[in-house]
């Protein structure tokens, strides 16, 4: 048996988490003392703190090279877990590398070795390859969501990383889905699995809704004014379609944001994070967002667009009913449209009337400086509350990047602050403050 985990209050404190979860303590405890795990638990239950945990503290101080690498399919995904690791506080170099960035910012950020790294298996295959970093001493291998990097081709690149890291002793993979085999190159032969993927199917309710029109858009009007001020993904299968779904939103004054993998880097990332922090309440997404992405709890998911697999479908129902908690996925169904057979156990669910929808009582404000510059969400919070007046409930969720900032306020105080706070010091640094489009 393990022992307790070092300031769990602390870290639960700063992560805003009031206690871990079943998967979680266990998944500590089998990390720790296992030198192979598999876990197997749903979209958006905690998988990359379950990990992270164990990982942090199996560092050594008193190493000064790369001692462990987690593995992630998409951008999202890194650039969460590096967030949730810093949170944490651990005091190690830690440090994402993903597409979308650039090299050479990269290559400047590893001259001083992180203790661990995080990245997509094409971005950290290239590092390798270059000699950017050096992997003689990785002890600790991380596969975050290893199905959809090998879905998304990722496969030779994950063998190449496995090949170069000779001191290898801990390997760690999870998954949303049970039917993936375990690859080959990974040389795992005995391992440890926990199996969560029941949690939180009880507690899912899948309605259909029939749409008399060919034209779904009406129908998803009044779905989402029935929902009233809760927030949920809209999901769509074509890209065409997003964009059709978000111009009938918008004409429709219907705060909305949308997320798809055409979009630039930087456009995915504040969409991502108005939603997170309540600026937007509806997503309007691609399967994109069915996994591997930081959001918050959900209250419901829509299909507006019925998924062609049904692991796609169970993705989707993933990103509502997390563990303790009941959700809704509602299928918008066109009178003439056959489900597919994976959809079997649902109600019907009659909205005749449009009621309006409230607006959300968020903005999202743009602070010109981050971790970078020293600066710290105290030190915004101090900002917003001593010099533009906000009370504790009026400050929203404050997100720290490199270079940059972000802080949610009340959508009526937005102006007034940036008028109030714009070319404020926030430690040394002038800073510019803006309002997020």
């Amino acid at each position: 048996m393990s022992a307790p985990i070092k300031n769990l209050d602390t870290i639960l404190k700063k992560l805003g988490i009031r206690e871990l979860n079943a998967m979680q303590k266990e998944a500590y405890e089998v990390i720790l003392d296992n030198p192979e795990t598999i876990i197997l638990s749903p979209t958006g239950t905690g998988k990359t703190l379950a990990f992270l945990l164990p990982l942090l503290e199996d560092l050594d101080r008193t190493d000064n090279e790369l001692q462990a690498m987690i593995l992630v399919p998409s951008r999202e995904l890194a650039m969460q877990i590096e967030q949730v690791a810093r949170e944490i506080g651990s005091g190690y170099k830690i440090n994402a590398v993903y597409g979308g960035r650039s090299g050479s910012k990269d290559k400047a950020e590893l001259k001083h070795s992180p203790a661990l790294l995080i990245g997509t298996p094409g971005r950290v295959a290239d590092h390798i390859r270059r000699e950017n970093i050096y992997t003689k001493n990785v002890h600790t291998l991380i596969l975050d969501e290893f199905d959809k990097s090998l879905e998304t081709g990722f496969e030779n690149e994950m063998r190449e990383i496995m090949d170069a890291l000779p001191m290898l002793k801990k390997k760690v993979l999870t998954s949303a889905t049970q039917k993936v085999g375990i690859p080959a190159f990974t040389r795992i032969k005995n391992p440890v699995k926990l199996d969560y993927l029941s949690e939180g199917v009880a507690r899912l309710k899948v309605e259909v809704v029939v749409s008399h029109s060919k034209n779904k858009l009406i129908m998803l009007e009044r779905i989402l004014g029935y929902l009233g001020d809760k927030n949920g993904i809209v999901f769509c299968n074509l890209k065409d379609t997003i964009l059709e779904v978000s111009d009938d939103l918008q004409r429709k004054n219907i705060g909305h944001t949308i997320f798809y993998g055409g979009l630039e880097q930087i456009d995915r990332e504040r969409s991502l994070m108005k939603f997170r922090n309540g600026t937007e309440r509806i997503l309007v997404s691609s399967d994109l967002a069915a996994r591997g992405i930081d959001v918050p709890e959900l209250d419901y998911i829509i299909h507006f667009e019925i998924p062609e697999k049904a692991d796609e479908f169970t993705h989707r129902n993933g990103r509502t009913a997390r563990m303790n908690r009941n959700g809704r996925a509602i299928i918008i169904k066109w009178e003439n449209e056959e489900l597919p057979d994976f959809i079997t156990d649902y109600q019907e669910l009659k909205i005749d009337s449009t009621t309006e929808i409230v607006k959300s009582k968020w903005e999202t404000l743009h602070i010109s400086g981050g971790r970078k510059d020293k600066i710290s969400k105290g030190d915004i919070a101090g900002l917003f509350f001593k010099q533009g007046g906000l009370k504790k409930d009026e400050l929203g969720i404050i997100e720290l990047k490199q270079e940059s900032s972000f802080v949610a306020v009340p959508a009526h105080k937005a102006f007034i602050l940036i008028e109030t706070l714009n070319n404020s010091r926030l430690k040394k640094k002038k800073v510019r403050i803006s309002l997020v489009e």
